[in-house]
């Protein structure tokens, strides 16, 4: 068997705990379970940012965010960054999206470029390097100034009001909203209707459809190699999920919160105003992880229950025998634990994500249901795909590292730092803190033992033990015991501020035979006598003639 197609299935807001394979117990989810005995599970699985946009841009682009820069939801990829789709195509494999990118286009710089996003070029431009069979953010809110106009979504509009969802907004009204029996329309947005059933049919819900758009795309493709991009919404909120998953979970479901008093009472300032935020204050509550675990546990349910579908249809078919299935998440959700909700900061919660890799090839035999401690990084993806699409991996460009050493047990793992980067600078907590654009902006650099989180603004560091204090639940960076760990880990991340990240338009081999190369174009510098540097380099400019001139006047 050789894997000649990937399918990249990525979720949004899954958490890398709330599957049985990674040891929960709250729930089970079979299907991912079995991709994870075919393949390598990894344990250490890190993205590069702990919020949607950002994290996606890395990963399609196999870049920090320091180097893309496009920091925060919404904050363009600049025209020019090369993506998952510039790296396949050259090597010969299409590349192709189905569902949420969360990608915002660079309109000013296509423009500027005079790049039409009606053509093929542009188009790409303008969707983070994918062809897209369909695109899907997922996001119809409205508010006081208007919606917000998320890319995609109008195949699914279509579709529920084909099926009979006739307002207008079948996103809200039925995916992710319940209805009392006057029908009136309880939103999902509002917390403590989660434990309602959404009032849609499951097959028509979210999930599902892009499983069904997910194999129509897959039983379009002829011979050519691709790369599938099934890119789902959920679990991400609105946390509430059609019957029959609305009533799977409870509150006596629910774990409980990894949090302790003295981790709030002594927090760093920062965090302090993130356990403060509105988001923060909410999920501390009892009431509302109690409405909202269920919920979310549901959707990871259904989410699992589409894997079997896929699973299945891709055996049936035999596409399991040529085909690399790669399962993760954009990030996590912290769900109340360290007194905080959403993502947005550096705990595990957030920003260790599930990643699952099966390989069909026989070179991937030895590692078959085996587990992976190393770190590794979301940035890896990119060159592992293009790795597998039997391309030169453009090493200059793309700052991670294949996996498929790995995936087939050839090679040590050497890594010895994972980084993570967050942008609030656009954020109600960078004028919470009274900090300006510049300094609203902090940097996480983990090995297998620390953690250590640089927040600017003069701020002091957070140091969490990650081998005493898994839970990281005791912030070590004022003890004096611990102030040449902490010199260590800055050390760390200074060297990886220090790397070359920019030089993108040569690669390494051109730039060591231009050492030697540009000496015999002609060039030459520093000799005062013809005699004193080699015969070839000055060939040319020995024993020339030329017409004497006359002087004139």
């Amino acid at each position: 068997m050789a894997a000649k197609n990937i399918l990249f299935i990525m979720f949004d807001q899954l958490r890398w705990d709330y599957l049985s394979c990674y040891g929960a117990q709250h729930i089970d989810t079979p299907n991912i379970d079995r991709l994870a005995k075919m393949g390598v599970r990894f344990t250490r699985a890190y993205v590069q940012a702990p919020l949607c946009g950002p994290s996606r841009m890395s990963t399609y682009t196999g870049r920090y965010v320091h180097s893309h820069g496009a920091s925060w939801n919404a904050t363009p990829l600049k025209v020019g960054e090369q993506t998952l789709g510039d790296h396949l195509r050259a090597a010969g494999m299409g590349c192709w999206l189905v569902g949420k990118t969360h990608m915002a286009a660079d309109a000013e710089g296509m423009a500027r470029l005079g790049l039409d996003p009606d053509s093929i070029i542009g188009a790409r431009v303008a969707e983070c390097g994918f062809d897209v069979f369909e695109r899907d953010d997922g996001m119809r809110a409205v508010g006081p100034d208007g919606p917000l106009t998320e890319p995609g979504g109008h195949g699914y509009d279509a579709y529920l009001q084909e099926r009979g969802y006739d307002t207008d907004n079948p996103w809200h009204d039925h995916a992710n909203a319940g209805v009392d029996a006057q029908g009136n329309v309880l939103s999902g947005w509002f917390m403590k209707n989660a434990g309602e059933a959404a009032n849609i049919e499951e097959q028509d819900s979210e999930t599902p459809y892009l499983t069904r758009r997910g194999i129509e795309f897959i039983a379009s493709r002829d011979d050519a190699p691709w790369l599938c991009h099934l890119s789902y919404i959920k679990p991400h909120w609105p946390y509430i999920v059609p019957d029959p998953y609305h009533a799977m979970y409870g509150p006596q479901d629910v774990p409980p919160p990894n949090r302790a008093q003295s981790e709030f009472d002594n927090a760093h300032p920062v965090l302090k105003a993130m356990m403060r935020n509105p988001v923060g204050t909410a999920f501390s509550r009892d009431d509302v992880r109690g409405a909202v675990i269920p919920a979310y546990m549901s959707l990871i349910k259904q989410c699992d229950d589409q894997m079997g579908v896929l699973f299945d249809w891709l055996e049936e078919t035999g596409r399991m025998d040529d085909t690399m299935i790669v399962v993760t998440s954009d990030h996590g959700d912290f769900l109340g634990d360290h007194w905080m909700g959403e993502k947005t900061f550096f705990h595990d919660a957030a920003i260790k994500v599930p990643l699952i890799i099966y390989d069909p090839t026989n070179a991937a035999d030895a590692t078959r249901g085996t587990v992976c401690d190393e770190l590794v990084e979301a940035i890896d993806l990119a060159p592992t795909f293009v790795d597998v699409a039997g391309g030169q991996v453009a090493d200059h460009v793309l700052e991670g590292r294949s996996l498929l050493p790995l995936l087939h047990g050839r090679t040590a793992w050497d890594r010895d730092k994972v980084i993570c980067e967050y942008d609030y600078a656009s954020t109600p907590l960078a004028d919470a803190l009274g900090l300006s654009v510049r300094e609203a902006v902090m940097f996480m650099v983990a090995d297998k033992h620390w953690k250590l989180i640089h927040c600017e603004g003069g701020f002091r560091p957070i140091l969490f033990d990650l081998q005493n204090d898994p839970d990281e639940l005791v912030d070590l960076a004022e003890d004096p015991d611990h102030q040449e760990i902490i010199a260590r880990m800055y050390d760390k991340l200074h060297a990886w501020t220090r790397r070359i990240a920019q030089r993108t338009t040569r690669t390494e081999a051109q730039l060591v035979e231009l050492r030697k190369s540009l000496r015999r174009r002609g060039v030459v510098l520093g000799v005062y006598d013809e005699n004193d540097t080699p015969l070839d380099l000055t060939i040319a400019y020995r024993d020339r003639k030329a017409r004497v001139r006359k002087p004139t006047g």
